[in-house]
Protein backbone atom coordinates (compact mmCIF):
# COMPACT_ATOMS: atom_id res chain seq x y z
CA UNK A 1 0.00 0.00 0.00
CA UNK A 2 1.07 3.20 -0.96
CA UNK A 3 0.79 6.69 0.85
CA UNK A 4 1.32 9.68 -1.23
CA UNK A 5 0.98 13.65 -0.93
CA UNK A 6 -1.41 15.17 -2.92
CA UNK A 7 -0.46 18.31 -5.10
CA UNK A 8 -1.50 21.38 -6.01
CA UNK A 9 -1.15 20.22 -9.61
CA UNK A 10 -3.26 17.49 -9.16
CA UNK A 11 -5.34 19.95 -7.61
CA UNK A 12 -5.74 21.97 -10.36
CA UNK A 13 -6.31 19.67 -13.23
CA UNK A 14 -9.41 17.93 -10.95
CA UNK A 15 -10.77 21.49 -9.96
CA UNK A 16 -10.79 22.69 -13.85
CA UNK A 17 -12.82 19.36 -14.92
CA UNK A 18 -15.47 19.93 -11.84
CA UNK A 19 -15.76 23.79 -12.44
CA UNK A 20 -15.94 22.66 -16.24
CA UNK A 21 -19.01 20.40 -15.40
CA UNK A 22 -20.66 22.64 -12.84
CA UNK A 23 -21.83 19.55 -10.86
CA UNK A 24 -25.92 19.81 -9.69
CA UNK A 25 -25.36 18.39 -5.99
CA UNK A 26 -28.42 17.07 -4.13
CA UNK A 27 -28.13 17.55 -0.84
CA UNK A 28 -29.97 15.32 1.76
CA UNK A 29 -27.77 17.40 4.40
CA UNK A 30 -28.81 18.56 8.27
CA UNK A 31 -31.06 21.25 9.53
CA UNK A 32 -27.93 23.55 11.08
CA UNK A 33 -25.86 23.73 7.65
CA UNK A 34 -28.31 24.25 5.06
CA UNK A 35 -26.93 27.97 4.38
CA UNK A 36 -23.33 27.02 4.49
CA UNK A 37 -23.27 24.08 2.65
CA UNK A 38 -24.98 25.79 -0.29
CA UNK A 39 -22.78 28.37 -0.33
CA UNK A 40 -19.98 26.63 -0.29
CA UNK A 41 -21.06 24.59 -3.42
CA UNK A 42 -21.96 28.06 -5.25
CA UNK A 43 -18.16 28.98 -4.56
CA UNK A 44 -16.58 26.34 -5.39
CA UNK A 45 -18.06 26.20 -8.60
CA UNK A 46 -21.15 23.45 -8.44
CA UNK A 47 -24.63 23.73 -8.17
CA UNK A 48 -26.70 23.07 -5.03
CA UNK A 49 -30.24 21.35 -4.57
CA UNK A 50 -31.56 20.51 -1.39
CA UNK A 51 -34.60 18.31 -2.67
CA UNK A 52 -35.45 16.38 0.43
CA UNK A 53 -38.74 14.96 0.26
CA UNK A 54 -39.60 11.32 -0.39
CA UNK A 55 -42.01 12.30 -2.82
CA UNK A 56 -39.27 13.61 -5.17
CA UNK A 57 -35.92 12.75 -3.85
CA UNK A 58 -35.38 9.87 -5.51
CA UNK A 59 -36.71 11.27 -8.91
CA UNK A 60 -34.24 14.14 -8.69
CA UNK A 61 -31.30 11.78 -7.74
CA UNK A 62 -31.49 10.48 -11.30
CA UNK A 63 -30.69 14.06 -12.67
CA UNK A 64 -28.14 15.05 -10.46
CA UNK A 65 -24.76 14.54 -11.14
CA UNK A 66 -24.31 13.17 -7.09
CA UNK A 67 -26.24 12.45 -4.52
CA UNK A 68 -24.75 13.97 0.15
CA UNK A 69 -26.16 11.72 2.09
CA UNK A 70 -25.69 13.70 6.11
CA UNK A 71 -27.03 11.73 8.90
CA UNK A 72 -26.86 14.96 10.91
CA UNK A 73 -30.13 15.44 12.21
CA UNK A 74 -32.12 12.05 11.23
CA UNK A 75 -36.09 11.86 11.18
CA UNK A 76 -38.05 9.10 9.74
CA UNK A 77 -39.31 10.79 6.84
CA UNK A 78 -35.63 12.21 5.93
CA UNK A 79 -34.29 8.89 6.21
CA UNK A 80 -36.47 7.84 4.01
CA UNK A 81 -36.23 10.32 1.69
CA UNK A 82 -32.41 9.48 1.85
CA UNK A 83 -32.90 5.53 0.76
CA UNK A 84 -35.07 6.92 -2.29
CA UNK A 85 -32.34 9.33 -2.98
CA UNK A 86 -29.58 6.31 -3.02
CA UNK A 87 -31.98 4.30 -4.98
CA UNK A 88 -32.65 6.99 -7.69
CA UNK A 89 -28.89 7.51 -8.51
CA UNK A 90 -27.99 3.84 -7.83
CA UNK A 91 -30.32 3.06 -10.54
CA UNK A 92 -28.26 5.82 -13.14
CA UNK A 93 -24.90 4.72 -11.82
CA UNK A 94 -24.68 8.31 -10.31
CA UNK A 95 -21.79 8.69 -7.27
CA UNK A 96 -23.34 9.16 -3.47
CA UNK A 97 -21.54 10.60 -0.57
CA UNK A 98 -22.42 9.46 2.75
CA UNK A 99 -21.02 11.42 5.98
CA UNK A 100 -22.07 9.67 8.80
CA UNK A 101 -22.53 12.29 11.58
CA UNK A 102 -22.16 11.08 15.11
CA UNK A 103 -21.28 8.02 14.06
CA UNK A 104 -20.73 5.77 17.05
CA UNK A 105 -22.76 7.76 19.87
CA UNK A 106 -26.53 6.29 19.48
CA UNK A 107 -27.46 2.77 18.83
CA UNK A 108 -30.62 4.10 16.36
CA UNK A 109 -28.38 6.36 14.65
CA UNK A 110 -25.71 3.65 14.17
CA UNK A 111 -28.43 1.71 12.50
CA UNK A 112 -29.29 3.92 9.79
CA UNK A 113 -25.53 4.77 8.95
CA UNK A 114 -24.65 1.12 8.82
CA UNK A 115 -27.94 0.58 6.50
CA UNK A 116 -26.71 2.89 4.28
CA UNK A 117 -23.02 1.89 4.37
CA UNK A 118 -24.36 -1.53 3.06
CA UNK A 119 -25.05 0.24 0.26
CA UNK A 120 -21.52 1.07 -0.63
CA UNK A 121 -21.25 4.49 -0.89
CA UNK A 122 -18.98 5.83 -3.49
CA UNK A 123 -17.66 7.88 -0.53
CA UNK A 124 -17.56 7.80 3.27
CA UNK A 125 -16.05 10.82 4.64
CA UNK A 126 -16.00 11.32 8.58
CA UNK A 127 -13.90 12.32 11.33
CA UNK A 128 -11.36 9.81 12.52
CA UNK A 129 -14.05 9.01 15.45
CA UNK A 130 -17.18 8.44 13.33
CA UNK A 131 -14.89 6.09 10.89
CA UNK A 132 -13.29 4.38 13.56
CA UNK A 133 -16.62 3.58 15.31
CA UNK A 134 -17.55 2.66 11.88
CA UNK A 135 -15.19 0.20 11.15
CA UNK A 136 -15.68 -1.53 14.39
CA UNK A 137 -12.59 -0.34 16.20
CA UNK A 138 -13.93 3.10 18.26
CA UNK A 139 -16.39 4.41 20.48
CA UNK A 140 -16.96 7.20 18.49
CA UNK A 141 -16.66 11.07 19.38
CA UNK A 142 -17.54 14.06 21.57
CA UNK A 143 -21.38 14.69 19.78
CA UNK A 144 -20.14 14.92 16.12
CA UNK A 145 -16.76 16.42 17.31
CA UNK A 146 -13.52 14.30 16.70
CA UNK A 147 -11.63 13.05 19.99
CA UNK A 148 -9.02 10.46 17.80
CA UNK A 149 -6.70 12.40 15.38
CA UNK A 150 -7.10 11.46 11.90
CA UNK A 151 -3.41 9.56 11.84
CA UNK A 152 -5.03 6.94 14.50
CA UNK A 153 -7.22 5.98 12.01
CA UNK A 154 -5.34 5.41 8.72
CA UNK A 155 -5.11 1.81 8.30
CA UNK A 156 -8.78 1.17 10.06
CA UNK A 157 -9.73 3.14 7.14
CA UNK A 158 -7.52 1.32 4.51
CA UNK A 159 -9.56 -1.98 5.75
CA UNK A 160 -13.04 -0.50 5.89
CA UNK A 161 -12.49 0.88 1.99
CA UNK A 162 -11.00 -2.63 1.22
CA UNK A 163 -14.35 -4.03 2.80
CA UNK A 164 -16.82 -1.76 2.15
CA UNK A 165 -15.63 -0.91 -1.32
CA UNK A 166 -16.13 2.71 -0.64
CA UNK A 167 -13.49 5.53 -0.99
CA UNK A 168 -12.77 6.28 2.55
CA UNK A 169 -11.89 10.06 3.66
CA UNK A 170 -10.93 11.06 6.87
CA UNK A 171 -10.45 14.37 8.00
CA UNK A 172 -8.67 15.89 10.41
CA UNK A 173 -5.47 18.18 10.91
CA UNK A 174 -4.53 15.48 8.39
CA UNK A 175 -6.97 14.18 5.59
CA UNK A 176 -6.30 10.60 4.35
CA UNK A 177 -8.34 9.73 1.29
CA UNK A 178 -7.74 5.83 0.26
CA UNK A 179 -9.36 3.01 -1.67
CA UNK A 180 -7.53 0.18 0.55
CA UNK A 181 -4.64 0.25 -1.98
CA UNK A 182 -3.66 3.78 -2.67
CA UNK A 183 -3.84 6.32 0.17
CA UNK A 184 -3.79 10.29 -0.70
CA UNK A 185 -2.46 12.39 1.84
CA UNK A 186 -3.76 15.97 1.80
CA UNK A 187 -1.78 18.62 4.26
CA UNK A 188 -2.53 22.44 5.77
CA UNK A 189 -5.64 23.96 6.90
CA UNK A 190 -6.13 26.15 9.74
CA UNK A 191 -8.16 25.20 12.79
CA UNK A 192 -10.38 27.95 12.85
CA UNK A 193 -12.33 26.22 10.75
CA UNK A 194 -12.94 24.22 13.73
CA UNK A 195 -14.92 26.74 14.81
CA UNK A 196 -17.37 27.70 12.46
CA UNK A 197 -20.76 25.06 12.00
CA UNK A 198 -20.78 23.40 8.97
CA UNK A 199 -17.24 23.28 7.44
CA UNK A 200 -17.44 19.34 7.77
CA UNK A 201 -20.76 18.97 6.23
CA UNK A 202 -19.87 21.30 3.39
CA UNK A 203 -16.86 19.54 2.79
CA UNK A 204 -18.46 16.49 2.31
CA UNK A 205 -20.88 18.33 -0.49
CA UNK A 206 -17.61 19.51 -1.84
CA UNK A 207 -16.69 15.69 -2.12
CA UNK A 208 -19.73 15.33 -4.03
CA UNK A 209 -19.44 17.71 -6.32
CA UNK A 210 -16.07 16.75 -7.53
CA UNK A 211 -16.64 13.21 -7.96
CA UNK A 212 -20.07 14.33 -9.30
CA UNK A 213 -17.51 16.12 -12.07
CA UNK A 214 -15.14 13.23 -12.28
CA UNK A 215 -16.85 9.65 -11.54
CA UNK A 216 -14.28 7.39 -13.35
CA UNK A 217 -11.33 9.34 -10.43
CA UNK A 218 -12.99 9.04 -7.24
CA UNK A 219 -10.02 8.77 -4.92
CA UNK A 220 -8.57 11.98 -6.81
CA UNK A 221 -11.63 13.70 -6.61
CA UNK A 222 -12.18 13.11 -3.19
CA UNK A 223 -8.65 14.43 -2.35
CA UNK A 224 -9.30 17.49 -4.76
CA UNK A 225 -12.14 18.46 -2.56
CA UNK A 226 -10.15 18.13 0.83
CA UNK A 227 -7.50 20.29 -1.07
CA UNK A 228 -9.86 22.92 -1.89
CA UNK A 229 -11.46 22.91 1.86
CA UNK A 230 -7.64 23.47 3.26
CA UNK A 231 -6.37 26.17 0.91
CA UNK A 232 -9.49 27.87 1.80
CA UNK A 233 -8.88 27.50 5.36
CA UNK A 234 -5.77 28.87 4.98
CA UNK A 235 -6.51 31.85 2.91
CA UNK A 236 -9.50 33.04 5.19
CA UNK A 237 -7.13 32.91 7.96
CA UNK A 238 -4.92 35.33 6.33
CA UNK A 239 -7.88 37.85 6.97
CA UNK A 240 -9.17 36.57 10.26
CA UNK A 241 -8.87 34.03 12.51
CA UNK A 242 -12.35 35.14 14.69
CA UNK A 243 -15.15 33.02 13.34
CA UNK A 244 -17.51 34.77 12.20
CA UNK A 245 -15.52 36.89 9.71
CA UNK A 246 -13.45 33.47 8.74
CA UNK A 247 -16.56 32.14 7.72
CA UNK A 248 -17.33 35.04 5.12
CA UNK A 249 -13.60 34.56 4.07
CA UNK A 250 -13.54 31.43 3.94
CA UNK A 251 -16.54 30.87 1.10
CA UNK A 252 -14.57 33.83 -0.55
CA UNK A 253 -11.25 32.10 -0.79
CA UNK A 254 -13.33 29.15 -2.59
CA UNK A 255 -14.56 31.45 -5.32
CA UNK A 256 -11.12 32.65 -5.68
CA UNK A 257 -8.81 30.26 -5.71
CA UNK A 258 -6.42 29.98 -8.34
Amino acid sequence: MTMEVFDRAEFARCRRAMRGVRPLVQCLTNDVVQEITANVLLAAGASPAMVVSPEESGDFARIAHAVLVNIGTPTPERIEGMRRAVEGAEAVGHPWVLDPVAAGILPWRDGVIRSFVERRPTVIRGNASEILALAGTGQGGCGVDSTDASDAAVETAKRFATETGSIIVVTGERDFVTDGTRTLVVEGGHPTATLVVGTGCSLSALVAAYVGAMPEEPLHAAAASCFAAKRAAEAAARISVRPGTFHTAYIDALFEED
